[in-house]
């Protein structure tokens, strides 16, 4: 009688999340080294402005991403705020990318600040997942001057858990540092999970939260528990499954390097109500403009035009159109985005602003023609086509305000008003004094009260609202 085969050990894990500390705030940190310390905040300082990213010291009176300005100043007056420069973190970020692919060619970047990595076929050249994710921390710091977490797992999802136990905590005097890379093996996946808050699943919102505490679940572990039947009678068939596998440590997605973007859009919030038509306007023509130059720098054309507008009264609506073919061209942008606008009433004034392309596709976004027909699946002409060719080259070399639509500086001062209004991607920047020095919280019990302690919270990982793509954690 032949002995029972055994079961193979789980392969060992070989996912990994890595994530920038703080990075918008790190980078600036690199140009003002005289503000290490100091509570630091990157975004918009006007009454509309958001904060795009905190430093420790700013997180431990409770500032955090994708907060309003005027809230994060209430509880941290003493911040220094500085405009965000969108430029400045793409261009670290490729260099922080090519460390990574430097070790393996499957790196999937989720924004800026962060990104998968399977390591899985890079061990024999470069040593274990664990110290490959050693290895990645000390190069980035090395040659970028900045720190990163890393979370080592068999999946995704369990990976950037990892990774947020990882990470530096909140503190007045600075950052408190975390383990840096936080392994977790197949056979330890369960221990990990079941004591987390079931917030800490992805999907798992305030809405979600409050259908699951109906079923007595407070944990991840009470929900892997539950048959995966209740689960689904209360939460529908597909995110009763989802979160019920999440749960038991179950996630199939593969790192995907090669996955493209779903939309390419620009908005824009306020710092006063606009009323005037014609600076509505001709905010729709920069935002085309500034869409239309980036489908074609990354070689696609897109089918469909949104625009966002919120009122005063925080009122949101979006509005949607489908032309017959691709497009990379702005004047087709604006021409859409124009009759979806015509459509709303903003006797209210509009507080913000969007458009947006989805639909993207690799296809010619235009045939060549000389017939300068009118209209949505029109051809455009190929004059106009070597027009795009040209902006884009002058802007490539002098700059992306070298040139720009006409209609912009026509007629009335709308385009000069807009430049004024439309300051910077986290929202209208007002002037502010340069703050003194930061006093200490732990004689302010209100501050106190507003420390941070926890761990920051990875986009889509947990229930409160994610922080938005490239957000600077």
């Amino acid at each position: 009688m032949s002995p029972p085969e055994s079961t193979p050990a789980p392969e060992p894990a070989g996912i990994l999340h890595v994530d920038m500390d703080a990075f918008f705030v790190s980078v600036e940190l690199l140009d003002r080294p005289d503000l290490r310390g100091r509570p630091v905040i990157v975004g918009g300082a006007g009454t509309r402005g958001v904060v795009a990213a905190a430093s420790y010291e700013a997180r431990a009176f409770g500032v955090h991403s994708a907060m309003s300005s005027v809230q994060a100043q209430r509880l941290c007056p003493h911040a220094v705020f500085l405009n965000g420069r969108y430029d400045r973190y793409q261009a670290v970020s490729a260099e922080v990318m090519a460390i990574f692919t430097s070790f393996t060619p499957l790196v999937e970047p989720l924004s800026l600040d962060e990104a998968f990595l399977d390591v899985r076929g890079a061990r024999r050249a470069h040593g274990t997942a664990a110290q490959i994710a050693a290895a990645i921390r000390a190069r980035v710091l090395d040659e970028q001057g900045l720190t990163c977490s890393v979370g080592v797992a068999p999946t995704k999802f369990v990976a950037k858990l990892a990774s947020e136990a990882a990470k530096p905590r909140a503190s007045v005097t600075g950052p408190m540092p975390g383990i840096g890379v936080k392994v977790v093996e197949p056979d330890q996946v369960l221990g990990f999970l079941h004591p987390l808050p079931a917030t800490a699943l992805w999907g798992v919102g305030p809405a979600t939260m409050t259908k699951l505490e109906r079923l007595g679940i407070s944990t991840v572990g009470d929900l892997a528990a539950l048959p995966v039947e209740v689960v689904v009678r209360s939460l529908g068939k597909a995110n009763g499954r989802h979160l019920h596998e999440l749960a038991n440590g179950i996630d199939e997605r593969r790192v995907e390097p090669d996955r493209k973007a779903k939309s390419i859009g620009h908005e824009e919030t306020y710092a006063h109500d606009v009323h005037d038509p014609a600076v509505l306007d001709a905010e729709l023509v920069r935002f085309a403009d500034a869409v239309a130059s980036r489908l074609r720098a990354h070689g696609v054309g897109g089918r469909t035009v949104s625009i966002k507008v919120r009122f005063p009264d925080f009122r949101t609506i979006t509005r949607a159109a489908s032309m017959p073919t691709p497009t990379d061209a702005g004047r087709d942008l604006v021409r859409e985005a124009r009759a979806l606008l015509a459509q709303l009433d903003l006797g209210a004034g509009v507080r913000l602003l969007g458009l947006s392309v989805s639909g993207l596709s690799e296809e010619p976004a235009r045939q060549l023609s000389f017939d300068d027909a009118p209209g949505p699946s029109a051809a455009v002409p190929a004059r106009v086509v070597d027009t795009d060719r040209v902006v884009d080259e002058i802007r490539g070399r002098f700059g992306a305000d070298a040139i720009g639509p006409a209609t912009l500086l026509r007629g009335s001062d709308a385009g000069l008003r807009v430049k004024r209004q439309g300051a910077q991607q986290w929202g209208p920047d007002q002037p502010r004094p340069e703050p003194g020095p930061s006093p200490d919280p732990s004689a302010d019990p209100s501050a106190r009260r507003a420390t941070d302690p926890g761990v920051d919270r990875a986009a889509g990982s947990g229930g409160a609202d994610p922080d938005p793509p490239g957000s600077g954690r």
